[in-house]
């Protein structure tokens, strides 16, 4: 970190530590600052300065981009000119004026409870052992309890300078203090170095995780008594598979959603027992849990293993009743300055006997909502441990949800990508034309399932693409049925559906017609002409489940229109493809799921099917050296350019972006120009 402060190395290292920990606070939640001195970037005179945690970012990836940079002198001159309670979010604005040469980051709310703190370092984190006792009924006489006078309890109030000054009020009335529980809300800690704020943080953290294992009763368990087992493993996740595109689906009615799933311990506990309908209905507490999880969840209320279709019946009616109770929530409390309602679907679904589907804008979103929603359940059971789970109270809540200064932080949220919150599966990822497809599909924001029977190859293009928020591998043979079901199933559980289904895989045989055996035509039309099928066949019943239409692309072949010589079996299975594009853009049009094609000409470069073999076979058909055959395609097309996968995919692109969502049942040439197979 060179030219880094020395405040700075330090409250990094210790962010860093304290994220490590999901115990210490969530992702994306609490903030770390340091004071320091440095230098006025126009007189040159040494000033005092704070460095904090800017608005948004992870606190264990936390960089020293992602801190705001004030002039202490300024900001804490901010508490004479303070115009009141009910104009305290006109502080935000003023941090502004408070920053230190470019500014660093954005300001976060919190800025006030760090700047006018007095102490050098500060951390204000969400544990679940601290949100617990500061959501206890009983909260105030607890923390007493727990800490005696080192740690006092600050009653809830809303995040904001008022509370920042009310923190520092403490502060200074108790000097052994060596930070504070907020009640609803989570913990402050402070120290002199960051290595005396780091322990006190982890003292306060850890005390409170002691305080309330010691006063767990077996007899007395905080969800009651069990009330159903869980379904075995292979018949939940079969169970979650089957109901995440319905899922998804109704959670989408506002606007299109990921999915997540988790089945976690947890979780399976919290819906196994008597007391979660009623915990659930409570909702959370910590602003940052309920910000991503919504007031509270959609709750499940049929034994684990009731018949399937009822269970999707009662769903429709239970998501029809939440949406009404939010609209209802948000007509209660909203003011004639309030921003519009943002949806009314459910973030979190909780299903007994199988687990949590959560859902948000895009994978991490959807992720990371259901785990606050795990960081609720265990607050709730440390809080029902000791005494009662009290949350803060609705109208809070909605104050948070609706506040104006959360608006304008969704503002200034970046424009969702063409394919945001689009669910790919493309078949025969793991090189070549699919490969290029799945690269091409995340970079525009899709989530991509690369399936490939070479689980090697899908597992490296998978993990190339960034990782499980943005891409998963499905080791699959397009001839198997039971395989491209299972395929489909980890699509489900893997991001709660799919929207755009990419047909590539494939393989070639170039033979003349007596050489042509009938294994090869077998191979040729089971791979392409079956497995499209097989695909295409789950794609539509899981996109007709999620009611949310969809796109279904053939990678065919300028040969299912151009007869060339030898090559009976591939060229008849391309022309089988592309006839399956026409009947199923007739049938699955009202369902609003569009089917289209691609007709590359010969893809050379990093295609696995060349590489196989192809390759060879094709040029000495056309009497060319094998490294020449691409430059050979090249020169017999009007434009004389070579067609790349990278091509393919900006056609799929093209189809699937938005701009042609009028279009069903089109071949779309990308041969750079075969006169040949111009369709007619």
């Amino acid at each position: 970190m060179s030219g880094t402060p020395p405040e700075v190395e330090h409250l990094l290292r210790r962010s860093h530590a304290l994220g490590a920990d999901p115990r210490n606070t969530n992702y994306a939640g609490g903030n770390t600052s340091a004071k320091g001195v440095g230098t006025d970037p126009v007189t040159g005179a040494p000033v005092d300065l704070l460095w904090v945690k800017g608005s948004g970012g992870d606190l264990g990836t936390l960089t020293e981009d992602g801190l705001a940079v004030l002039r202490l002198d300024r900001l804490r001159a901010l508490a004479g000119v303070y115009p009141g309670d009910d104009r305290e979010d006109e502080m935000v604005a003023a941090f502004d004026f408070c920053g230190h040469g470019r500014g660093g980051a954005a300001p976060s709310i919190d800025t006030a409870m760090h700047g006018l703190l007095d102490a050098a370092h500060v951390d204000h984190l969400h544990p679940d052992s601290g949100i617990a006792l500061a959501t206890s009924a009983d909260g105030e006489k607890l923390t007493a309890e727990c800490f005696g006078d080192t740690v006092p309890w600050v009653p809830w109030r809303r995040p904001g300078f008022r509370l920042g000054l009310d923190i520092a009020a403490i502060r200074a009335a108790n000097p052994q203090a060596i930070g504070c529980v907020l009640g609803g809300h989570g913990i402050t800690a402070w120290g002199r170095t960051s290595a005396e704020c780091e322990r006190n943080s982890l003292h306060i953290i850890r005390t409170a995780e002691e305080f309330i294992a010691a006063r767990f009763d077996p007899a007395r368990h905080p969800f009651g008594e069990p009330i159903a087992e869980p379904l075995p493993e292979p018949e939940r996740r079969a169970r979650a598979a089957a109901l995440a595109p319905l899922l998804r689906g109704l959670a989408s009615t506002d606007g299109a959603r990921v999915g997540h799933f988790t089945d976690a311990a947890p979780v399976l506990e919290f819906l196994s027992r008597r007391e979660h309908p009623r915990l659930a209905a409570l909702g959370t507490s910590c602003p940052d849990h309920f910000l991503r999880t919504k007031v509270r969840p959609l709750v499940l209320d049929l034994p684990a293993d009731a018949p399937l279709d009822a269970v999707a019946a009662r769903l429709r009616e239970l998501h029809a009743d939440y949406r009404a109770d939010y609209a209802a929530y948000y007509a209660r409390h909203a003011e004639s300055d309030s921003p519009a309602m943002r949806g009314a679907d459910p973030a979190i679904v909780l299903v007994p006997g199988v687990g949590m589907f959560s859902f948000g804008a895009d994978k991490r979103t959807a992720r990371v909502a259901g785990e606050f929603y795990l960081n609720a359940i265990n607050v709730m059971r440390g809080a029902e441990t000791v005494s009662t789970y009290a949350p803060i109270d609705e109208r809070e809540k909605f104050r948070i949800e609706y506040w104006a200064l959360e608006e304008a932080k969704l503002a200034r949220l970046p424009r969702p990508r063409p394919l945001a919150a689009r669910v790919a599966l493309v078949t025969g990822a793991g090189s070549g034309i699919g490969r290029a497809i799945a690269e091409r599909l995340v970079a525009e924001g899709a989530c991509v399932v690369v399936a490939d029977r070479d689980a090697a190859s899908a597992t490296a293009v998978a993990a190339s693409l960034g990782g499980a928020d943005r891409a998963v591998p499905v080791t699959v043979d397009v001839t198997s049925e039971a395989g491209v079901t299972a395929a489909f199933a980890a699509a489900a559980l893997a991001f709660g559906g799919v929207d755009l289904v990419v047909n590539n895989a494939g393989l070639s045989i170039s033979k003349p017609l007596l050489e042509t055996t009938a294994q090869d035509w077998d191979v040729q039309h089971d791979v392409m002409a079956r497995g499209s099928f097989l695909v295409a066949r789950e794609a539509a019943r899981t996109m007709i489940e999620q009611g949310l239409g969809g796109d279904i692309v053939y990678i065919v072949s300028k040969n299912g229109v151009f007869a060339g010589p030898n090559n009976i079996a591939y060229g008849a299975t391309k022309a089988d493809q592309a006839h399956q594009v026409r009947l199923l853009a007739a049938e699955l049009g009202p369902h609003g799921i569009r089917v289209n094609g691609v007709n590359p000409d010969g893809v050379v470069r990093g295609s696995g099917i060349f590489a196989a073999g192809w390759g060879a076979q094709r040029a000495a058909v056309y009497g060319v050296e094998e490294e020449k055959l691409g430059e050979y395609y090249a020169q017999r097309t009007l434009l004389k350019r070579e067609v790349l996968p990278e091509h393919v995919a900006n056609a799929v692109f093209a189809l699937t972006a938005g701009d042609l969502a009028h279009t069903t049942g089109l071949h779309i040439p990308v041969d750079a120009g075969v006169a040949a197979a111009f369709l007619r």
